[in-house]
C-alpha cells in the first residue's frame, strides 16, 4: 500500500465518521495498512460541527457521538486543526484567524476529501434578512455561542414570534422559546443566553408551513415535545385540514401525526400563558413595518393561502391572502452551500460529486478528491443517514487506496475517467509524510490554530464551569478559550 496522507476540510459528523471508517479498517497493527494520515480542518476553533453548534440544548443526548469522534482523535494518525479556513473567501465566509488556499492542500496531501456541509441558512425570496426578519439559523447560533456572534434577539420587545417552515429546527425554536429558563438552566445553555431568554416578552410563536400535515417536515418526536409544555398549549387546528385527501393512503408516520394534531396539546388551548399554532397551508409573499420603526412595533405578514397540487405534490396558492400581525419573523428554510464554494453545483446548491468522488466542471472524475454529508448531497437527513453516507465514502476511499490483491472489500468503486481536466486539481503523490502546511505549523506555533488536545483541555474546562453552575456546561468563546490555554501551558 502506498503512503496515504489525507486531508479532510470540515470538522462535523460526517468528517469525523470518514475519519474513524477509515482509521478502524486500517489498523494501525496491520503492516499493509500502517503509513496513513488523516489531517482535519475545520475554520471553527472547536471541533464537532452541528453537534456543537446545532444540535438544541435541550437534546444532550443527540451529542453522545462525540465519544466516538474522541476516540478518533486519540488514534497518532489523526490530528485536527481548528481555526484554518480553507479556500473560502468570498463575502458569505466567517472570518477565521488563518486562511490558506486550497493549493496548500493539494501540495501537501496525496487525497483530499470535503466535508464542509451547508453552512449558509436557505432564504425566503419573498422576505429577505431585515431589522423584522432573521434566519433561523442566526438564532441557533446565538444560543450555541457560535464564533459567527450573531446578535441576541430582542426578546424583551417580542410579543409574537412567527416561524416560517415547519421542520425540526422551527419547533426547536418554539420549544425553547416557549420552555421556562428555570428548566433549561441544567442544559448546555450559555449564562447570557440564559439571561436574555429571561426577559422574554414572547406569548405566542405561529409556526408557517406552505403544506398540509401529511408533508410537515418535523418529527413526531418533536411534536410531542411541543405539545408535552406544561405552560404552552396549540391552538386547536381546524378539523378540516387533519382530513387526508380521499384515496391516499397515509404511511405510520402520518397517521400518528394526524393523531397527535387531532388531540392536541397536554394543556388545554387558552389555560397557559404562552401559545403555539401551526398555521398549513400558508406562504409568504411579504412583510411590512412600521416606518420609521421602534423595537416593539408590530410588523404585517401578508400570507398566500395554498392547497398541494396532486399531481406534483408542491404548493400552489389558491388566491386568497390573508395578514398576520407579529413582532418577528424568523426563516426557517434549510441551508445551504456557500456559493463560493469549490466545485459547487448551483444547480442542485452542492458540490459536483458521483458516488462520493468530486467532478470537475466537465463531469469527469478528479482522481483522490471526494465529498461526504451536506457538501455532497445538500442539507438533508439527520446523523444516522450522515454516518451511513459517511461509512460509504470511506469505503470508496479504501477502495482506491487499496488496489489489486490489497484491496479491501467493500462498496464497488467505479472507474475513474481518464480526461480529467488539466485545469483541475491533482493531489501530490509524494508529500512530506507527517507535516501539515507551513502556514498551519507557524499558526500553532503563535497559539492561533488549536489542536484536538486543546479542545480536550477547554471541553474539560467548560465541563467544570458548568457543574460550579449546576448545568452541563458553560461555554467559552474563542477569546475565553484562547486565554485559557495561555494561563494553562498552551503556545
Amino acid at each position: 500500500m502506498h503512503p496515504v496522507k489525507l486531508a479532510i476540510v470540515g470538522g462535523g459528523p460526517s468528517a469525523f465518521y470518514v475519519a474513524s471508517r477509515l482509521l478502524s479498517l486500517l489498523p494501525r497493527n496491520d503492516s499493509s495498512s500502517s503509513f496513513i494520515r488523516v489531517h482535519m480542518f475545520d475554520r471553527v476553533w472547536a471541533p464537532h460541527g452541528l453537534v456543537r453548534y446545532g444540535v438544541a440544548p435541550d437534546h444532550p443526548e443527540v451529542k453522545n457521538c462525540t465519544h466516538k469522534f474522541d476516540a478518533t482523535a486519540l488514534d497518532p494518525r489523526f490530528r485536527f486543526f481548528g481555526n484554518v479556513n480553507i479556500g473560502c473567501n468570498g463575502p458569505f465566509s466567517m472570518p477565521s484567524p488563518l486562511s490558506i488556499p486550497l493549493s496548500s492542500l493539494v501540495s501537501n496531501y496525496t487525497h483530499l476529501l470535503f466535508a464542509t456541509g451547508c453552512p449558509l441558512p436557505a432564504l425566503h425570496p419573498a422576505i429577505p434578512p431585515s431589522r423584522h426578519c432573521i434566519p433561523a439559523l442566526s438564532f441557533v447560533h446565538w444560543y450555541t455561542r457560535h464564533p459567527s456572534r450573531p446578535p441576541p434577539p430582542a426578546l424583551d420587545s417580542f410579543t409574537h414570534l412567527t416561524l416560517i417552515g415547519n421542520g425540526n429546527v422551527s419547533l426547536d425554536i418554539a420549544r425553547i422559546l416557549l420552555t421556562n429558563p428555570s428548566v433549561l438552566e441544567k442544559y448546555d445553555l450559555p449564562e447570557q443566553v440564559l439571561d436574555v431568554l429571561s426577559r422574554s416578552a414572547i406569548k405566542h410563536v405561529s409556526i408557517i408551513g406552505r403544506r398540509g400535515p401529511l408533508q410537515a417536515a418535523f418529527s413526531n418526536k418533536e411534536l410531542r415535545e411541543l405539545m408535552n409544555l406544561p405552560e404552552a398549549s396549540m391552538v386547536p387546528i381546524d378539523p378540516s385540514v387533519l382530513v387526508p385527501p380521499d384515496g391516499v393512503t397515509l404511511t405510520r408516520q402520518q397517521r400518528r401525526t394526524l393523531e397527535l394534531l387531532q388531540k392536541g396539546s397536554q394543556q388545554a388551548s387558552g389555560k397557559t400563558p404562552k401559545s403555539w399554532s401551526l398555521e398549513f397551508y400558508r406562504s409568504p409573499t411579504s412583510l411590512t413595518s412600521s416606518s420609521p420603526a421602534s423595537p416593539t412595533d408590530m410588523s404585517q405578514l401578508i400570507l398566500a393561502h395554498t392547497r398541494v397540487d396532486p399531481v406534483t405534490g408542491r404548493a400552489v396558492p389558491t388566491g386568497e391572502t390573508s395578514t398576520l400581525s407579529t413582532s418577528v419573523v424568523v426563516t426557517s428554510l434549510g441551508f445551504r452551500a456557500e456559493p463560493t464554494a469549490t466545485f459547487l453545483d448551483p444547480s442542485v446548491n452542492h458540490l459536483r460529486t458521483r458516488a462520493g468522488r468530486i467532478l470537475s466542471a466537465s463531469g469527469t472524475t478528479i482522481p483522490n478528491v471526494y465529498a461526504s454529508g451536506w457538501a455532497a448531497n445538500g442539507a438533508k437527513g439527520v446523523l444516522a443517514s450522515t454516518m451511513m453516507d459517511a461509512y460509504a465514502v470511506a469505503d470508496t476511499i479504501l477502495s482506491d487506496i487499496t488496489p489489486g490483491p490489497e484491496r479491501i472489500q467493500t462498496t464497488a468503486a467505479s472507474e475513474y475517467f481518464s480526461n480529467v481536466d488539466s485545469a483541475d486539481i491533482m493531489m501530490n503523490p509524494q508529500p512530506h509524510p507527517e507535516n501539515p502546511p507551513k502556514e498551519v505549523v507557524q499558526g500553532i506555533n503563535d497559539g492561533t490554530v488549536t489542536q484536538y488536545k486543546d479542545w480536550r483541555a477547554v471541553d474539560a474546562e467548560e465541563i467544570r464551569r458548568g457543574e460550579v453552575l449546576g448545568k452541563e456546561r458553560e461555554r467559552m468563546n474563542w477569546e475565553d478559550a484562547k486565554a485559557f490555554l495561555a494561563s494553562h501551558g498552551r503556545g
